[in-house]
């Protein structure tokens, strides 16, 4: 959750810029947080409201979506555009609308507070179905969302990369490519299938999560949303040194920062209690 969020916060400079090189500053004047972490609030309060019933937590997510577009309209960067014209038109109307049909990352930046909530890894499967089918309900939305939940609940549950890497291959994605062989032709893509795996395969090379976050960027896409992704599985495995937890703070507003502490103890909690 926090290291999506502080991965998003590194990344958004670098979207768009095509960047080629892990050598970059991590944190800049004009870092912000963007519709990633904003949704992964979003997700996070809509989980805690269940109080552990998630029968409603479509409904939930739903009603959560459109309060935080309420409060943050124009995040930097702006909301996906078939995300803005639905969560409008609920906001507008007041009543829920279908989903989209998206294949979009979407599904994966925002998916990581499940594994958080997850009773195991059979619950963590359904609760991202449960998130994610609200708006991404294309297989290849509902398979990014899954992979990229399972994958952070199998880091936060003490998994070797390889046991990590395995599950992924066999369920979800080949991962047949290293980094060296995706960065020099990899460009700026939206959608799951070109934005997952390689942000898995950018954990899978990491040393830490510093370098997790510096190779994800380093790719050249879609930053914010690479560093997101990779950031949530590389947070749950190695843990986020404090001194970026401190940095991100800095960045946010009085709100995300309430929301953001209840992260962190939700974090200690699972952490204390799940070996």
């Amino acid at each position: 959750m926090i290291g999506a969020i502080i991965g998003d916060l590194i990344g958004s400079v670098y979207e768009y810029r095509g960047l080629k090189t892990k050598d970059f500053p991590l944190f800049c004047v004009e870092s912000d947080i963007t519709d990633d972490s904003i949704l992964t609030f979003a997700v996070f309060e809509a989980l805690e409201k269940c109080s552990g019933d998630y029968d409603d937590l479509g409904r939930k997510v739903i009603t959560e979506f459109a309060r935080y577009y309420a409060i943050y309209p124009n995040p930097v960067g702006g909301y996906g555009g078939s995300f803005l014209r639905w969560v409008n038109k609920i906001y507008r109307t007041k009543k829920i609308q279908p989903p989209y049909g998206s294949y979009g990352n979407g599904s994966a930046m925002r998916i990581s507070p499940v594994a958080y909530f997850a009773r195991n890894l059979d619950h963590c499967i359904e609760l991202s179905k449960k998130v994610t089918e609200v708006t991404h309900n294309h297989p290849e939305g509902l398979i990014g969302a899954e992979a990229t939940a399972t994958a952070v609940y199998l880091a936060l549950h003490g998994k070797t990369k390889e046991e990590i890497k395995e599950y992924i291959r066999t369920h979800y994605y080949p991962l047949d490519k290293t980094i060296e062989e995706i960065r020099p032709t990899y460009r700026f893509y939206v959608d799951c299938q070109r934005t997952v795996p390689e942000s898995i395969q950018a954990f899978l090379e990491a040393t830490d999560y510093e370098d997790a976050i510096r190779i994800a960027v380093s790719l050249g896409g879609d930053a914010d949303t690479l560093g997101a992704i990779t950031g949530a599985i590389a947070g749950a495995y190695y843990g986020i040194p404090d001194s970026f937890v401190e940095k991100l703070f800095e960045y946010l507003d009085d709100y995300c920062k309430i929301v953001a502490k209840r992260m962190l103890n939700k974090i200690k909690e699972v952490e204390k209690n799940r070996f």
